[in-house]
């Protein structure tokens, strides 16, 4: 077993020809964060880029940074918040809940499996930030996708192409993110004691107003001990975000109360507490319980979500969480999980994706992690597949099983 850790483009190039001439696939590895999410692979040689490291660019009154694929996320968060700026997008860290430890992803990682966080319904994703890229293609060729502005000229996007690919079409060797100021300040609104249907009346009420709320989540009562630091222990919690500069978040705020003041009790939370909520919501905090329990990622309509979790229910014992509205529902069930029965039930309320996020090697390799595409966008992406990889040699297997048509962008929900 041969693992390469390149510490420039080139020997990138030249880790993955020699990979590509000797038709042996390759794992491609940032901090492995997310290792344990996708079917399990079958490679003797590991491409780790967690020596591919650097901020190449950083220009805070252009709004951009450029960096080596290998960076640790959280090195960028520091720098950024140091210039009062972020990522919108809020990215995920899977690290605990997938049984590791929080701060390891890179941003290659962010892009490849397109990441985003909470304020998914204002910022979108990360393919909705990305500028640029750098990468090498399973082909054994370097090349490159737009730059450092907005607009590029026009043809293929192959930069948003990258994000969900989760490292089987190119390996990144550099990203480039448009970035953005950072709130002033941030506000959460709990109301409590609200059951599933309920809260989505009222997130539907909030996101429908003219208040700007840029998050929306409910916790049932059962699991709302396991975010906040359990200082919101006791009743449901049905959470809105409201962001910006101090006078304006405080005129939304008085204005959502009053909208909402027949919901039910409404606790108001800010400043840090605030934002270790949300980090809370953003890492499946909930469902971060150190097991192999299975626990599936749905994106489907925030206003069925409620319904299909009631119907799970009454086949499967399971916990469920709500982010993006309810158009993100978190379930972790208690015994292996049914996955034809979930996917069936998702179409039933009205389609969407659900996506296996955690569970052990050999369900793992028995199930279809991602969703099942249809047959002609299935043939599409592998079409994809075979101009970027045509030997199948970037992550062989992760995404589908091996000898069936490539998958991609399933995570581009």
């Amino acid at each position: 077993m041969t693992t390469f850790t390149p510490t420039s483009p080139t020997e990138t190039l030249s880790a993955v020809e020699w990979a590509l001439a000797n038709e042996s696939p390759l794992e491609i590895l940032g901090h492995g964060s997310k290792r344990g999410l996708g079917r399990p692979l079958q490679t003797e040689h590991t491409l780790d880029l967690s020596q591919l490291t650097g901020v190449t660019l950083y220009e805070p009154e252009e709004l951009v940074l450029s960096a080596r694929a290998g960076t640790p996320l959280a090195e960028i968060e520091k720098l950024l918040a140091d210039h009062g700026q972020e990522l919108a997008f809020e990215p995920m860290d899977y690290g605990p809940l997938l049984g590791g430890v929080a701060g390891r992803g890179t941003i290659g990682g962010v892009l490849a499996a397109n990441l985003a966080g909470p304020r998914r319904l204002k910022a979108g994703a990360a393919r909705d930030h990305i500028l640029g890229i750098n990468a090498v293609s399973g082909r054994g060729e370097a090349f490159k996708s737009g730059g450092r502005v907005v607009k590029n000229v026009t043809g293929y996007d192959l930069s948003k192409a990258m994000a969900g690919s989760w490292g089987t079409l190119a390996v990144l060797t550099d990203v480039t993110f448009k970035v953005l100021p950072a709130a002033e300040t941030e506000v959460t609104l709990a109301i409590r004691g609200l059951f599933d249907e309920e809260a989505a009346a009222a997130m539907a009420l909030a996101l429908g107003s003219s208040e700007e709320v840029s998050s929306a989540a409910h916790v049932p009562e059962n699991l709302v001990g396991s975010i906040a630091g359990g200082a919101l222990k006791g009743a449901s919690a049905t959470l809105l975000r409201v962001e910006g500069f101090g006078p304006s978040v405080a005129f939304r705020t008085k204005k959502l109360i009053d909208l909402l003041k027949n919901a039910g009790p409404i606790d108001e939370i800010s400043g840090d507490a605030s934002k270790a909520l949300w980090r809370d919501i953003r890492d499946c905090a909930p469902f971060a319980d150190g097991t192999e329990r299975p626990v599936w990622r749905v994106s489907m309509a925030p206003s069925q979500a409620h319904a299909m979790v009631m119907a799970l229910r009454m086949e499967e014992a399971t916990d469920a969480f709500y982010d993006w509205q309810g158009g993100l529902v978190w379930l972790r069930m208690q015994a292996d999980p049914e996955a034809d029965l979930l996917r069936r039930l998702v179409r039933k309320f009205g389609g969407g994706h659900a996506t296996l996020v955690r569970a052990n090697h050999s369900l793992r390799a028995s199930l279809a992690v991602f969703e099942p595409q249809l047959p002609a966008l299935a043939g599409l992406s592998a079409r994809l597949k075979e101009q970027f990889d045509p030997k199948g040699i970037l992550n062989p297997g992760r995404m589908v099983p091996l000898g069936k048509s490539a998958t991609l962008a399933a995570s581009n929900e």
